[in-house]
């Protein structure tokens, strides 16, 4: 399938500046970034932006591409690093080896034959260490739970090689071939004399092995001819009391592991479960809504009240006004990242009953009267 024209990939016109030519990249990066656009296609647009990116943002690339057309595929991210190291600092994407890598390694070919970070012949880049995925995990927790803290058991894939055939990915007792067609070089490589004074280069990944250099006659049966297998580590996380629902807690390391690189991070994200009697407010507090008869509200009285260690005696001063709120110092949960705990509210609500009879009907009435008809 042929190429689209770069320009028209970017929605830009030939006479596009550089800022301008940055500003489109953008904007489409963003909206078709794969970790944020889910949609099928959205990886393979991602990468038709970037290749058109990468030449058009090169005065040399874009003066050749405007004179011959497209050119190898090994030619389009020579070189052009910084470009996009600035771009997806600020969009907060973060390493753009690993982005690449992530993107265009998964794709395995794709329409411009990349099968790897499209920077990997870069001399910067290619000592730059390969880093794992940052693994999110979702933790639920009861408020009972987060008083105390809890001890979470998960599991970590890594990637290892294949123990049957020793990584190589060939079936034991056999050994992969070298590419004939590229003679283990992974590329294969077409001249074109454009004029008498001047020769191109293309360079693609070649179709036979699709860039591993070598073929396997007999894949192993176990990984598939990849020569690794994924697995999975156990992993005890320390969740620490009084962790606040819709924290992430980061954990440097735990995350997925690669082969000659390092790991990733494990992100441990916090779900608190909406308990029956408590609500959770700010800085470890919480309130409880108690119901209570209008007559003790009057007359005052002792009673015991929940908190989330059991229960507490809480003594209501007489005329007490209904929604009058007290507080219980230290009964609330671990104040996160601080020392001590937070109060627990308690908020008195009268509660009416649902009936009364004659005899209850009369007393009411002879308070009433008693109080001149003013309750207040």
């Amino acid at each position: 399938m042929s190429k689209r024209d770069y320009y028209e990939v970017l929605g830009v016109q030939k006479s596009v500046t550089n800022d301008e030519l940055k500003s489109a990249y953008r904007k489409l990066a963003l909206k078709y970034h794969p970790d944020r656009n889910k949609s099928p296609d959205a990886e393979e647009r991602f990468k038709e932006i970037s290749e058109a990116y990468a030449v058009l943002s090169d005065q040399e690339k874009r003066k050749r591409y405007d004179t011959y057309g497209h050119v190898g595929s090994e030619e389009v991210f020579r070189g052009s690093e910084d470009n996009f190291a600035e771009i997806f600092k600020d969009m907060g994407f973060g390493n753009v080896g690993d982005i690449f890598e992530q993107i265009f390694g998964r794709m395995g070919g794709g329409r411009s034959g990349f099968s790897g970070d499209p920077f990997s012949f870069n001399s910067r880049s290619s000592n730059r260490m390969r880093r794992g995925r940052d693994l999110l995990y979702d933790v639920t927790m009861t408020l009972e739970e987060v008083v105390k803290g809890k001890k979470e058991n998960v599991q970590i894939p890594t990637i290892e090689n294949c123990s049957t055939c020793s990584g190589t990915g060939a079936a034991p007792g056999t050994s992969p071939k070298i590419c004939p067609t590229c003679n283990g070089q992974g590329q294969t490589r077409r001249v074109y004399n454009q004029n008498q004074f001047s020769t191109f280069i293309s360079l693609d990944t070649c179709n036979t092995c699709h860039g591993e250099g070598r073929i396997l006659e007999k894949p192993c049966n176990v990984c598939h001819g990849n020569g690794k297998i994924r697995k999975s580590n156990d992993l005890k996380i320390d969740i620490p009391a009084g962790v606040e629902d819709g924290v992430t807690l980061r954990i440097s390391g735990k995350g997925e592991s690669v082969q000659g690189g390092v790991n990733g991070d494990l992100l441990v994200r916090i779900h608190v479960l909406p308990h029956q009697l408590f609500k959770v407010l700010e800085d470890g507090d919480l309130m409880y809504n108690y119901n209570i008869s209008f007559i003790d509200l009057i007359l005052g009285t002792e009673t015991k009240v929940p908190t989330i260690d059991g229960t507490e005696k809480l003594k209501i001063p007489q005329c007490t006004q209904a929604n009058a709120i007290f507080k219980l110092k230290g009964k609330g949960l671990p104040r996160y990242g601080k020392f001590g705990r937070g109060s627990q509210y308690v908020k008195v609500e009268v509660k009416l009953p649902d009936k009364i009879n004659d005899k209850q009907k009369n007393l009411l009435k002879d308070l009433s009267k008693e109080f001149k008809n003013k309750w207040f």
